[in-house]
């Protein structure tokens, strides 16, 4: 679903490890430079036994000439230290035609001291393999040098040309790995000014080397490791960056209008309608008067019609096709889709402007403007006094304009909703001059949700027999919708197999109807029969139920101190109501106590009772925020006790 628009040129080493070819290198002991050596020589820094590698010394200096164009020099040494490090030692240099590679040097000095010279012909060049693109024209060059173990050294040095299409830099100074030291050196012409935002990291004051050359350095950087955090953000959403925003003449104006204004002039032509376009939406929007039918429809076609197919080269990673040729060719990615629903709406009288965002929640920080981001939208505007209750989306920007913000790649969110990775975070409205950044909404949990009703009998040898009927709304829909628009009868099979087979040990399923499968604004309704075997226990003149018959929703948590924020993912309600018909000759003789629990974010309730001859459980869980501080983990904790534990209380039946 991610368009590559603004994507960090981020490295898949697996790739990298499956082509790489190249031979270990005869010693060359006098290749390597002095200030490699010098930089490996230095103490290492006191870092935890878990850690894999570390970065000695990372050094950028970014000069740009007076034309605009600019070249990188980057340098940088690694160290790794346990053999869980050594893909950190692969070197991988992303380019294209408009940041083209002039030189890489990749040396190293293995644990027994032997210096190494990766020479050219000894590194490799690959594609890079982006997710869902048809092509682009983003390379790799990348080498594997020897000495690549514990106690060994790696460095490089690499030099490129490029024509940046907006006066920006961002310096990404934190990742996976500590840094020891790291260096960014900016060199601008006479008549250019520069300013700088930092995002997720408190600003570090610049010192003036004279000759229009200023320099920023950090030194001992943590590195952030969340391979085994539950809930964990996205690294991209809390690693420290500066982005340096330079132009000529007079100091760089607000940074996203600025931004806005220079993605209008990108994407303003290729926003023009034909008469082809106009004639579809014409075609789509035919006898409907509500604004809300006119808008759905178009959104409709586009979100289903056109496929998700991205070719970009160059300037093409940023700026759309033209909404013509999308139109025509029924595929492009995500500022391509935009930029067509933007077009086809405004042949039928309904502003629209793209809306730059990321799916990484926290990656867009308000205060840092910049075109970090990966993901391209649509910012549909409301007229004024219209609302409607399908309208869950809906945000004002300072102008007092309303927007609905919709997605139109992604192929499960119905028109009026927006998907959880979106909800919370930032995102930039394009719209020229009156640019700004706005705060994507939370929508409410009443519209994501799981409704299980089951009606079901107990017998005296403790089988369990009824009916299920499933109904589920939103993003919990999505996986069940794509399985049962595209999957096979064995896929399905094997999937509600496997969902029945968290809570049940022996079973049979049949009967199973699918409703509203393709039909986004409704509920997507699953009814099945099942047969349960040895579902209750036998003990004398008692029997042991679980109330609970279906879903486990206990969160998973550790007893690990939390020391970053925790993204719940999204906000949801999630229903249980269960009736079991009990056996002849039994009643109730105890039940679980009634659960009730409110912690703000989160609450959740549940109930058993008995009438007659039947048992009665019903429960709600309802989670209200996508994102808590670290602080707040005790409570997401004490929440999933309450409900692990109600989700096991049992019920005893005493034979009359």
């Amino acid at each position: 679903m991610i368009g590559s628009i603004f994507c960090l040129r981020l490295f898949v080493r697996s790739v990298v490890l499956g082509c790489m070819l190249c031979a270990v290198p005869a010693v060359a002991k006098d290749n390597v430079p002095d200030w490699v050596r010098t930089v490996a020589a230095r103490p290492l820094p006191a870092y935890s036994p878990d850690t894999k590698a570390a970065v000695l010394l990372e050094e950028t200096t970014y000069t740009v000439a007076a034309d605009g164009s600019a070249v990188e020099h980057v340098r940088s040494v690694i160290k790794i230290l346990r053999p869980q490090g050594r893909d950190d030692g692969i070197v991988a240099v992303p380019f294209d035609k408009d940041q083209k590679l002039v030189s890489l040097h990749v040396w190293s000095i293995g644990p027994d001291g032997h210096e190494y010279t990766v020479s050219d012909k000894e590194m490799v060049e690959v594609g890079y393999q982006g997710q869902g693109n048809l092509y682009q024209d983003d390379r790799i060059r990348s080498a594997n040098p020897p000495g690549r173990d514990p106690g060994g050294v790696i460095a490089y040095e690499y030099e490129q040309k490029m024509l940046p299409y907006i006066g920006e830099k961002t310096w990404f100074f934190q990742g996976s790995l500590p840094r020891a030291e790291q260096i960014f050196t900016l060199e601008l012409p006479p008549g250019y000014t520069y300013a700088t935002v930092w995002a997720h990291h408190a600003a570090v004051q610049g010192s003036d080397l004279e000759n229009r050359r200023w320099r920023w350095e950090i030194k001992d950087t943590p590195a952030i490791n969340l391979e085994q955090i539950l809930y964990r953000p996205a690294v991209s959403s809390l690693a420290g960056r500066m982005t340096v925003r330079y132009t000529s003449g007079a100091a760089p104006v607000d940074g996203w209008q600025s931004i806005g204004e220079w993605y209008d002039r990108l994407s303003h032509d290729r926003l023009a309608a034909t008469p082809e376009i106009a004639a579809k939406a014409s075609e789509l929007t035919a006898g409907k008067t509500d604004f809300f039918d006119k808008t759905e429809a178009v959104a409709e076609f586009v979100q289903k019609e056109v496929r998700y197919f991205a070719i970009e080269m160059g300037i093409g990673g940023y700026q759309p096709h033209f909404a013509a040729d999308i139109y025509r060719n029924r595929y492009g990615d995500c500022k391509d889709k935009a930029t067509l629903l933007s077009a086809m709406l405004s042949t039928v009288n309904v502003h629209a402007a793209l809306l730059m965002v990321d799916d990484r929640r926290g990656v867009i920080d308000p205060d840092a403007p910049s075109i970090v981001g990966n993901h391209m939208v649509t910012a549909i505007e409301v007229p004024k006094g219209y609302s409607s209750p399908k309208f869950r989306s809906v945000v004002t920007a300072k102008t007092g304009r309303r927007y609905l913000i919709f997605d139109p790649t992604w192929e499960k969110t119905s028109f009026g909703q927006l998907e959880h990775e979106l909800q919370g975070s930032y995102g930039l409205l394009m719209e020229g001059p009156e640019s700004q950044v706005i705060k994507l909404p939370i929508l409410a949990p009443e519209f994501n949700t799981v409704h299980r009703k089951g009606t079901l009998h107990l017998t005296a040898d403790g089988s369990l027999k009824g009916q299920i009927v499933e109904e589920r709304f939103g993003d919990l829909s999505d996986h069940r919708r794509g399985l049962y628009t595209r999957g096979d009868a064995k896929q399905q099979a094997d999937y509600m197999d496997h969902v029945l087979g968290e809570d049940f040990s022996a079973f049979k399923v049949s009967d199973v109807k699918v409703e509203n499968a393709a039909e986004l604004n409704k509920d997507l309704i699953t009814a099945y029969t099942i047969d349960v075997d040895r579902y209750a226990r036998s003990m004398g003149t008692l029997l042991t139920v679980r109330p609970r018959v279906l879903g486990e929703e206990a969160p998973p948590v550790d007893r690990k101190t939390r020391t970053v924020p925790i993204d719940l993912r999204e906000t949801m309600q999630i229903k249980d109501d269960y009736t079991i018909e009990l056996p002849g000759g039994y009643g109730v003789d105890e039940l679980p106590e009634m659960v009730k629990i409110d912690l703000g974010f989160a609450s959740y309730e549940s109930a058993t009772e008995a009438k007659g001859n039947l048992l009665h459980y019903s429960r709600t869980l309802t989670v209200r925020e996508v994102a808590l501080p670290a602080d707040r983990y005790a409570d997401l904790q004490k929440l999933s006790g309450v409900i692990s534990k109600d989700e096991q209380s049992l019920a005893i039946l005493k034979k009359q």
